[in-house]
C-alpha cells in the first residue's frame, strides 16, 4: 500500500512538473506569433521561394525583366494566414541593383499565395 501511494505521489509531482513546461512552452509561442505581431525570419529555401515568386508575380504583372540577387530580410505576419514582409536585392535589365520590399500573403491549407505589393525603397 506504501509503495503504490509512493507511486502515485510521483506520478502526480511528474505530471504536474510536465504541464507547467508544456504550458509555459506554448504561451511562450503564442506570445511570440500573436495575430497580427511581427517574426523575424533566417533564411530558407521556403523564404527563397516566396522571393523568386513576388519577383516572377511583378515581372507578369508590369511586364519587366527584374531578376533576384539576395533576400536582405524577411518577417512574417500571421494574419488569416501569413503575409512574409521581404526586403530584396533586386537586379535590373541593365545589371543595376536596387532594393525592394514585397509582401506576400499565403494560406497553406488552400494552396492560396498572392502577392500584395511590390516596391522600390527609395534612397538605397
Amino acid at each position: 500500500m506504501k509503495m503504490n501511494s509512493l507511486r502515485l505521489g510521483l506520478i502526480i509531482v511528474f505530471c504536474a512538473f510536465w504541464e507547467l513546461g508544456v504550458c509555459r512552452e506554448a504561451e511562450d509561442n503564442l506570445i511570440r506569433m500573436k495575430l497580427g505581431g511581427f517574426r523575424d525570419l533566417h533564411s530558407s529555401a521556403e523564404i527563397l521561394s516566396l522571393a523568386r515568386f513576388a519577383v516572377q508575380q511583378h515581372n507578369q504583372r508590369q511586364n519587366a525583366f527584374l531578376e533576384l540577387a539576395r533576400v536582405l530580410k524577411a518577417k512574417e505576419q500571421v494574419v488569416s494566414g501569413k503575409i512574409y514582409h521581404l526586403t530584396l536585392e533586386i537586379l535590373d535589365a541593365g545589371g543595376q541593383k536596387s532594393v525592394y520590399e514585397a509582401k506576400v500573403w499565403v494560406k497553406p491549407w488552400i494552396n492560396f499565395k498572392q502577392l500584395q505589393e511590390f516596391k522600390r525603397v527609395q534612397g538605397r
